[in-house]
């Protein structure tokens, strides 16, 4: 039984900070991916081959990656909250100039630089989440705070390819020139207000009672030492690089987002080529996988939670999604493959998102913020392959089915490293409980 000050505590915390996050998340999200919707038009009237878009769509993950970790140095020292506006106030403005591309070079071009103006905005928020949630709630707090990912496609299908539809022409610009206006422009003004919603650390919430404020600095506190003492967290951030969980997670990372982002950035063309949707029922169809996602999510998280098991509550969503991916890639109806696609989908983001518990609970301190900057840098190489090795796949098989297995064998791999890296109950366990081995060795 918790303590009534821990769950009063947690209460207002998760309140106050965790819609914003969600919202936050959401942006983010919505102009990543969006490019996929505004694909259904822009592809044709830039004339990009499958290869091409492919390229321009993951290329964003090569400037979020080169500059990942320097940005998470750089919030350490100006703090995540000026940071994390910092990073939405620049993406927004150059997600809204997506409007004005006209070939493949600006394409690219732009969209390589949004990832430089994004790199360091998950892992920073995670690094943040770090500050304000116990090892018990934190699986709970990380999946919720993601739902912003699954409902950004649950509300960005339909609203983006309503606005490819209602805004054709409209003032004499293309629908997917819309699109990216009017899905970029938010993303500003989420970022101001970032400064006034966040607060930096626990020791600064006068929104917090005194009582509460000291219990969570306290708690907070105790688990960073605890972690410390058992020899988990590398000692010095240049040992981030050489740590071997640290290393296996980022591999892991990589195979889970590029089955996520060859999935997501490709969806709802692969959904059009199941059958003859029109453009708006096509934007209803790709939100469907993500409703079940966004509930299974909370679900299973939660369920971590409770038990304090955290390897296979990642591996088996994984392994369940790759079944899907490989049955949506043999099934010959249409309905049939729509379902296969939810199930992978599901199984994709649950093991995506209960994945943070396992990095979290490992490194501390500055190493942290390192250390989960590293493992998301490398993870998101795969937001780059995936999207092309799929539009690579498609143009030359001239058919989706290599594509969804080759995603599906990836997602697989990514649950066998976790159970691997993970095999005792200090690397991916019960994160919560004093460790019975304290070297790198045994983690």
């Amino acid at each position: 039984m918790k303590p009534e000050i821990h769950t009063r505590t947690m209460a207002k915390v998760s309140r106050r900070l965790i819609p914003f996050m969600i919202l936050m998340f959401l942006i983010n999200f919505l102009d990543r991916v969006n490019i996929g919707f505004a694909a259904l038009e822009m592809n044709k009237d830039l004339g990009l081959s499958p290869s091409t878009y492919g390229f321009a769509a993951g290329i964003l993950f090569i400037g979020y990656v080169a500059f990942e970790v320097p940005s998470n140095f750089i919030l350490q020292r100006v703090g995540a909250r000026v940071w994390l506006a910092r990073i939405m106030i620049t993406w927004g403005v150059l997600a809204t100039l997506m409007a004005f591309v006209f070939n493949t070079t600006s394409l690219y071009t732009l969209r390589a630089l949004i990832g430089v103006a994004e790199a360091g905005f998950f892992p920073g928020l995670v690094f943040y989440m770090m500050r304000w949630f116990p090892a018990e709630e934190r699986a709970k707090a990380i999946t919720v705070f993601m739902l912003g990912n699954p409902i950004s496609v649950i509300i960005g299908g339909p609203l983006s390819t309503a606005i490819l539809h209602f805004g054709n022409h409209l003032g004499g610009l293309a629908g997917w020139k819309w699109l990216f206006i009017i899905e970029g422009i938010p993303a500003i003004i989420i970022g101001v207000l970032t400064l006034w919603v966040l607060t930096e650390r626990p020791e600064d919430a006068k929104w917090l009672k005194s009582d509460e404020r000291d219990w969570l600095v306290t708690k907070i506190s105790e688990e960073t030492k605890a972690k410390e003492s058992r020899g988990h967290s590398p000692v010095r951030v240049r040992d981030v690089f050489l740590h071997g969980p640290t290393l296996a997670f980022a591999l892991s990372k990589f195979c889970v987002l590029l089955a996520f982002f060859g999935i997501t950035l490709w969806l709802p063309q692969i959904i059009k080529s199941l059958g003859t949707l029109t453009t708006v029922e096509v934007g209803i169809a790709s939100a469907v996988p993500y409703v079940f996602s966004a509930v299974a999510s909370v679900l299973i998280g939660r369920h971590s939670d409770k038990t304090g098991e955290r390897k296979w509550h990642i591996a088996l969503p994984a392994f369940l999604g790759a079944v899907g991916f490989v049955v949506a890639s043999i099934a010959g109806s249409p309905w049939i493959a729509m379902v296969a696609l939810c199930v992978a989908a599901t199984g994709l983001w649950v093991s995506n998102t209960v994945f943070w518990t396992l990095p979290a609970s490992i490194l501390s301190g500055t190493t942290a913020a390192v250390g989960i900057a590293f493992i998301n840098a490398f993870g998101n190489l795969g937001g780059f392959v995936g999207p092309y090795l799929t539009g690579w796949i498609r143009e030359t098989t001239h058919s989706y089915v290599w594509a969804l297995a080759m995603l599906g064998g990836f997602l697989a791999l990514s649950g066998v490293i976790v159970l691997i890296v993970a095999r005792s109950e200090t690397g991916g366990g019960r994160d919560q409980r004093p460790s019975r081995h304290p070297t790198f060795k045994k983690v």
